[in-house]
């Protein structure tokens, strides 16, 4: 074994890997009920062996009335019938694990569905087994008729728009949900709810899953006061997130799930934790091993550059902006702690439309060259599904067309605000969570191949021409080109060991950065812009007679400039 071989076996294997998310409402419809479901994606899992990931994310199949579609879950031991059985899942875990790949599941735990049998326990009264297992409490008359907004026991909002606050007519109490009404959060204060998570998280990984992504995990710990909130937005309601967002004992609560769950385990999970407004302080403290909290954060920061007053106020992305930013991240955690990589996910719009362009001239390329550079950082990347075909956002021709809650929402909200319907519905376009769940493009037939009855989100139409079968036919398509970048990281110890150094800081045009590893360096760089641009005389002379390791137009490189979209890794060592 060459020196240096046993050091890199000793790391956890999630760091070399890449890890696919799947939205299984979405990727592939088995029964032509028009919705996806598990046998859909038992039946398309050798696209994911041709593109070499290692690790299947699922998110949530549980049973749940979908409000939220499947975040609210209504039983954590179970599968929600449109998708399957738990024997449907069982063989679709077992044909992961044939082709040598890991299953990471969905953990929703900071809230359940109104109707889960926990919710409905607690909903009975005051004096049920289960009230305090969620945040119940009585309003404030003095604010108000009790029942109505201006009485909730604080004033904090809610991530999907108006109060976190709902009453409840036959208990004459308030409970908190900081999303759906329908999503009521668990009360992380009784160690009854916390025994009765660690449980089902152990029954899970007993039956064969490979690790977690922790739904909105750092907002677990309120603070047990529930204070009001800074006046925030519009004035209607206050700013409570100094008080559930990475609270008081939320650290306290991961290390005690460590403990009950994984640290036992004799192969080491992959745990993820979803995080909102989370700090790179915190982010150190959540992903230090040596605090066994968590393996790596997913954070926002990157993906909220392009926000005005709210993220459906669409602003451009400066690019200077995007480097600080992840620059910072990758130095942070450089030491102690991991990074998550990503540009898309079931909450993102499409990054080639979002920070790319989607037009036919420069899709493949701009979607390339966005790749290289989140793959070339130091963390571990995740694909979204389509990502890897370059698909875009959808064509939504009116708010009808919309389905998410989080959209809608803020719609309605806009509108009584007096702004107007056409520019919301735009912002909506930019930005709404509907463009990430158009169905899965796998050919040119109709619904593309994903499903033979009516698709529950149409289906984008420029399918008949982005698909996957047309990707595997073409070498340059965006599929090969994620394809060659997996065999890089796989290959190349450099891509996941390597150090990180940001080059051309200032430059709004050019994104470049070194990594470095014993006596190999890498150099990535790319145009984020439609025109040619010429490199620094510098940076170009050092790096004239380096060989191209991975391009995405082409081979032939002229060392002093970068074309439309072009990115490119070049190795020393």
């Amino acid at each position: 074994m060459a020196s240096g071989d046993g050091e890199r076996a000793a790391e956890p294997w999630w760091k070399s890997a890449v890890v696919y998310q799947i939205y299984p409402r979405s990727f592939a419809d088995s029964d032509g009920d028009g919705i996806g479901d598990l046998g859909g994606i038992l039946a398309r899992l050798d696209h994911l062996v041709g593109l070499g990931v290692d690790v299947v994310w699922l998110s949530p199949v549980y049973p749940s009335p979908q409000d939220d579609n499947g975040y609210d879950i209504s039983d954590y031991r179970d599968i929600e019938p449109m998708f399957g059985t738990l024997a449907d899942f069982d063989r679709l875990a077992a044909a992961i694990h044939e082709r040598g790949m890991r299953l990471v599941m969905d953990l929703v735990v900071n809230h359940t569905s109104d109707e889960h049998a926990w919710f409905r326990e607690s909903r009975e009264g005051p004096d049920s087994v289960k009230r305090d297992w969620y945040w119940w409490r009585p309003g404030r008359p003095e604010r108000g008729a009790v029942g109505e907004e201006s009485a909730a026991p604080n004033n904090w909002g809610s991530f999907f728009s108006g109060s976190a606050w709902q009453y409840d007519d036959a208990s004459e109490e308030y409970y908190l949900h900081l999303f759906s009404p329908k999503q009521a959060d668990l009360n992380w204060e009784n160690p009854e709810v916390r025994r009765a998570i660690h449980a089902m998280m152990r029954w899970w990984l007993d039956r064969g899953v490979d690790g977690f992504r922790m739904d909105v995990i750092n907002l677990i710990s309120k603070h047990p006061d529930l204070p009001d909130g800074e006046p925030a937005g519009d004035g209607l309601y206050g700013d409570g997130s100094p008080y559930y967002v990475s609270g008081p004992r939320v650290h306290e609560y991961l290390a005690e799930m460590h403990r009950e769950v994984f640290a036992d385990r004799p192969e080491r999970v992959l745990t993820v934790g979803e995080m909102p407004e989370v700090t790179l302080e915190h982010a150190r403290l959540f992903t230090d091993p040596a605090r066994g909290e968590v393996d790596m954060v997913f954070q926002f920061e990157h993906v909220g550059l392009d926000f005005g007053r709210h993220k459906f106020d669409v602003r451009p992305l400066r690019l200077t902006a995007l480097k600080e930013s992840l620059g910072r991240w990758q130095t942070g955690l450089a030491e102690v702690g991991w990074n998550s990589l990503y540009w898309n996910n079931h909450d993102q719009p499409r990054v080639v439309s979002r920070f790319g362009d989607d037009g036919p001239r420069y899709r493949v390329r701009s979607a390339t060259m966005l790749a290289t550079v989140l793959h070339l950082h130091r963390g571990t990347p995740y694909i979204y599904q389509g990502e890897e075909l370059g698909m875009t956002n959808a064509p939504f021709a009116s708010v009808e067309d919309v389905r998410d809650i989080e959209a809608l929402g803020h719609y309605r909200q806009a509108i009584r605000a007096g702004e107007d319907p056409a520019r919301v519905l735009d912002g909506l376009r930019a930005r709404g969570r509907d463009n990430a769940r158009t169905p899965m493009q796998w050919d040119t037939s109709e619904h593309a191949g994903f499903t033979t009855g009516t698709p529950w989100l149409p289906v984008n139409p420029n399918h008949a021409t982005i698909n996957a079968a047309a990707a595997l036919a073409d070498p340059e398509s965006v599929y090969h080109h994620y394809r060659r970048l997996i065999a890089l990281r796989h290959g190349e110890p450099t891509v996941v060991h390597g150090d990180f150094t940001m080059l051309l800081a200032d430059d709004e045009r050019l994104y470049a950065f070194t990594r470095h590893y014993r006596d190999t360096t890498l150099l990535t760089l790319a145009n984020f812009t439609g025109e040619q641009v010429r490199i620094p005389a510098d940076l170009a002379t050092e790096w004239a007679t380096a060989p191209l390791v991975l391009g995405n137009v082409g081979t032939a490189i002229d060392p002093m400039t970068l074309r439309p979209w072009e990115a490119r890794v070049q190795r020393k060592g």
